[in-house]
């Protein structure tokens, strides 16, 4: 199956009322774990990088990467900018191989986020990339940014919002959280209901990392087409190394500490895509 972008999966999961499941990815034992998952389970997959992971590893590394893993399966494969922080970056993510993007504008002011996402979707949708984009503010910290209080998003606005950009997703904040959470969250799930009546584009929840397998399920029964995993990818990466490690210290090829690395990630990315109820939905 080719590298694809991420219009198909996303309309199909939006038909079928379930989520793909968007795992971010910081290496390529990550890359590897993701799709080997994805494979196994017969499932659409999205892998992510964000601007800091970019930084890390470069555009063309992980599009390089994600690209020759990809055309080794046969379920979809889309690689994603997660909250890409400017136009510029946008594009140099189009250019390296990129098939999906994200602008994110949502610390601006609404004029200002519609105005930047404009120009990303016009400039992306011309060489067929979908763009997703966020209004309202999801709490917690990502890449740096980071907010103190939950800004849910205004269903009449979000349609204002995709009228104005023709995004190709909408990622809404519902009082979810960047990171894991401190306390139990407190989830406006009637609010995705209300905003997927009055949108097209699918939907998309982020800071999926911590929330309950009952909290994903009916997120994504109300209307959410997408879900973000971030943090406890990265956290079952490194307690596996880490208890390599202790059982023995002795231990110093890269290689053995990235294999149970690839086992956490790869049963991480399991469970989640059962929750989304995206296995058995990859199209050939």
């Amino acid at each position: 199956m080719p590298f694809v972008t991420s219009d198909r999966m996303l309309a199909d999961a939006k038909k079928g009322h379930y989520a793909v499941g968007a795992f971010n990815v910081e290496n390529m034992e990550m890359v590897k774990a993701v799709i080997t998952a994805a494979e196994q389970l017969q499932a659409p997959v999205m892998l992510q990088t964000t601007p800091s992971t970019v930084r890390y590893g470069s555009l063309e590394t992980f599009a390089a990467m994600v690209k020759e893993e990809a055309v080794k399966t046969r379920i979809p494969v889309c690689l994603h900018l997660d909250h890409g922080n400017s136009f510029a970056l946008a594009i140099q993510a189009i250019k390296a191989g990129y098939t999906s993007v994200m602008i994110d504008g949502s610390k601006l002011s609404f004029d200002e986020n519609t105005a930047l996402t404009r120009r990303v979707v016009d400039a992306a949708q011309a060489v067929g990339i979908p763009v997703e984009a966020e209004l309202g503010r999801v709490g917690g910290k990502e890449d740096g940014l980071s907010a103190d209080v939950d800004q849910n998003t205004d269903p009449d606005q979000a349609r204002q919002f995709e009228e104005l950009t023709n995004i190709s997703s909408l990622a809404v904040a519902i009082g979810t959280a960047h990171g894991f959470y401190v306390g139990e969250p407190v989830l406006d799930k009637d609010r995705v209901a209300e905003i997927a009546a009055k949108v097209e584009a699918p939907l998309v929840l982020h800071g999926a990392s911590g929330l309950s397998e009952a909290d994903v399920k009916e997120c994504v029964a109300k209307g959410m087409c997408k879900v973000n995993f971030a943090t406890e990818l990265r956290v079952a990466y490194t307690d596996a190394v880490k208890r390599i490690l202790a059982e023995d210290p002795k231990i110093y090829d890269p290689k053995k500490l990235g294999l149970a690395a690839m086992e956490a990630v790869r049963e991480q990315v399991l469970v989640r895509m059962k929750m989304c109820g995206c296995d058995r939905k990859a199209f050939v």
